[in-house]
């Protein structure tokens, strides 16, 4: 819960910063292109380039990351150049007054990039962290394993269990041929355990012809 809620208040903070600072370095980009000869479409346009480049480039990492595949070198040139774009953009629109004129308008270009990263960030480990583990299973030892009685043996009780379940079943009984196949064994085999377990012991069944004790009619 508290991971949710760490994550949750972090995306939110990084999304409010992301947006008004794009909002602010779009406008510093639009007033320099227009500036600079460029009006009408052109100069609306021309700032969602660098701040796409940017964006396309991060999801490619971003991509990359969660894949566990190496990261194309085009990603990382395409992501350091938009990244200078946008900056370069804003420091030149308050260059003119000054160097704190120029730093002023370049930093919600600064905040606008490390915003979006650290959105990235987030994103690429809450996929790769660990799932998390109850403390008592921590702390708890492991339980060593009964003994078995033998291999042959558990396969012998796993086909008799599970010839005996579907005799209680709905359907018809499972056949010898589903048992061997599913446990790796003779159809021979599986009929002798059938067998074994459906006739009664040896020493209930009344030999025939045999003389009754003294005194039992």
């Amino acid at each position: 819960m508290t991971d949710r809620l760490i994550r949750l208040t972090t995306t939110l903070a990084v999304v409010a910063v992301a947006a008004v600072a794009a909002v602010i370095s779009y406008a510093h980009a639009h007033e320099l292109v227009r500036g600079h000869g460029e009006t009408g479409a052109t100069a609306r346009l021309v700032p969602l380039t660098v701040d796409g480049l940017i964006w396309a480039a991060s999801m490619v990492i971003l991509d990359a990351s969660r894949r566990h595949r190496p990261v194309p070198a085009l990603a990382w040139w395409s992501l350091a150049a938009g990244i200078a774009a946008t900056i370069g953009a804003n420091v030149a629109h308050g260059a003119p007054h000054g160097p704190i004129g120029a730093l002023v308008s370049a930093w919600p270009a600064l905040a606008l990039v490390g915003s979006f990263e650290l959105l990235m960030t987030l994103t690429r480990t809450a996929g790769t962290r660990p799932a998390d583990v109850p403390d008592e299973a921590r702390t708890r030892p492991e339980q060593p394993r009964p003994a078995g009685t033998g291999t042959e043996q558990s396969v012998e009780q796993a086909v008799l269990a599970e010839y005996q379940a579907s005799l209680h079943g709905p359907g018809r009984p499972v056949s010898q041929r589903h048992l061997a196949d599913k446990h790796g064994i003779d159809r021979r085999k599986v009929k002798k355990i059938i067998a074994a377990a459906s006739c009664p012991p040896l020493e209930r069944l009344p030999e025939i012809g045999a003389v009754p004790p003294k005194g039992v009619d």
